[in-house]
């Protein structure tokens, strides 16, 4: 069972989601956050496989709270979740640490879809998205710790960054392969250590503004 918590500042928007991810056999709603305030008490107590996180909250945004946990070491896999197409914010909360990102209008099919895949390990940074993201790295700079002149990959990892942008998890990606999983986590723990990022989803956005893959 893939449980969720779910942080939005719209009663009814929450309880929709609830409403809707209540058709999932196998995802429940274990906790709610109405600000991202309530979400930096709530999260650790719950400790949820996967949080929907909103953007744009009184009190506390989304974005605060997300690096306010990143922070704590606290943040469990995040899809943020928001009405809004924000360039700027959405990559502010990519570098955060978040999973990726879905708009609110996603079918149930794409939100669980989506909760599955951060669940076991991957991420919603899509190739066409983040090359849009990274499109203003100019005005948009990646600020996160990473390596100016990284250690070139190795083609396999190369191979395994591709897929990585994909959303593929270290469980498909050895699927896809054809190898052990634990080879593949090896092989992720390198990539980042060459690019000198510290989680997945950044191995990616760099991987991009570097024109690796």
């Amino acid at each position: 069972m893939i449980r969720v918590c779910l942080v939005d500042d719209q009663t009814l928007v929450r309880q929709g989601v609830r409403s809707l991810l209540e058709l999932s056999d196998d995802i429940r709603v274990v906790a709610e956050a109405g600000d991202g305030r309530q979400a930096l008490d709530t999260i650790p107590e719950v400790n949820p496989d996967v949080v929907l996180m909103d953007m744009r909250m009184p009190v506390m945004s989304g974005l605060e709270a997300l690096q306010a946990l990143a922070a704590r070491g606290q943040l469990p896999p995040t899809i943020i979740l928001t009405t809004f197409d924000d360039d700027e914010l959405v990559l502010a909360g990519l570098k955060a640490g978040a999973r990726g990102f879905l708009l609110k209008d996603v079918s149930l099919e794409q939100l669980v879809d989506a909760i599955h895949t951060v669940a076991e390990g991957g991420s919603l940074v899509q190739p066409a998205v983040t090359e849009r993201l990274l499109s203003g790295m100019q005005t948009l700079r990646n600020d996160f710790a990473s390596l100016d002149h990284p250690d070139p990959l190795t083609e396999r990892e190369t191979e395994i960054l591709r897929l990585m942008s994909g959303g593929y998890s270290n469980r498909e990606v050895a699927e896809s392969l054809g190898v052990a999983e634990g080879t593949v986590k090896n092989h992720v723990s390198n990539i980042l250590s060459k690019l000198g990022v510290r989680d997945r989803t950044r191995a990616v956005l760099k991987a991009f503004e570097l024109k690796l893959i």
